[in-house]
């Protein structure tokens, strides 16, 4: 069986999402440019689960379900550019790229008319709440090719925190503009609701 979704960056804010996704039944493929970082999560938090390791991008993409879902979770910047350049020639149309990390909007606006050119789906998504809100339910503000949304929308609205009505603390934003101004409202505002 394929994996539903791989997860590049196995800093904390990567491995808890990680292990969120996989406390909701998602299979998680999870990758570092390190191998041994790879190692030590499988074989630390990660045992036990459903987590399988990727040594490489190519076996990262390999091991994923059609349409291909690649979130990075790495420093915003170029690194995050040098990860999609090397994630292109192994996607097919269709695929998408997340980038989950702290990118400033026309970064995301650049990159999302970029992939759009290639057939790649690519989606900017502000992860708020910290290290806690990431491994038991963050809040979560996607925005970019909006023909992606409804593939991650299960994962996503699925980890997410939830309002006091069981609602997910996830839902698609028309503009990059409004994933900004939403994370730093969360995030000046530190409040456990949705907003």
């Amino acid at each position: 069986m394929k994996g539903d979704i791989g997860v590049i960056g196995l800093a904390v804010m990567g491995q808890n999402l990680i292990l969120n996704m996989n406390d909701h039944g998602f299979k998680v493929v999870a990758h570092n440019r390190t191998a041994a970082k790879v190692d030590e999560f499988l074989e630390g938090p990660a045992k036990g689960t459903n987590i399988v390791g990727a040594y490489s991008l190519e076996e990262l993409v390999e091991k994923l379900e059609s349409p291909r879902k690649v979130m990075l979770m790495v420093r915003a910047g170029d690194v995050v550019d040098k990860f999609i350049e090397a994630l292109v020639p192994l996607l097919d149309k269709g695929d998408i790229i997340i980038d989950g990390g702290n990118t400033n909007y026309p970064d995301t606006n650049r990159r999302v008319a970029a992939l759009r050119e290639k057939g790649i789906h690519f989606i900017g998504t502000g992860v708020s709440g910290g290290e806690e809100g990431a491994r038991f339910g963050p809040s979560i503000m996607p925005g970019g090719a909006s023909e992606a949304w409804e593939a991650v929308k299960p994962i996503f609205q699925g980890i997410s925190a939830k309002t006091d009505a069981g609602e997910p603390c996830c839902d698609w934003l028309v503009t990059m503009v409004q994933v900004t101004s939403l994370r730093w409202y969360t995030t000046v505002s530190n409040t456990a609701t949705c907003s």
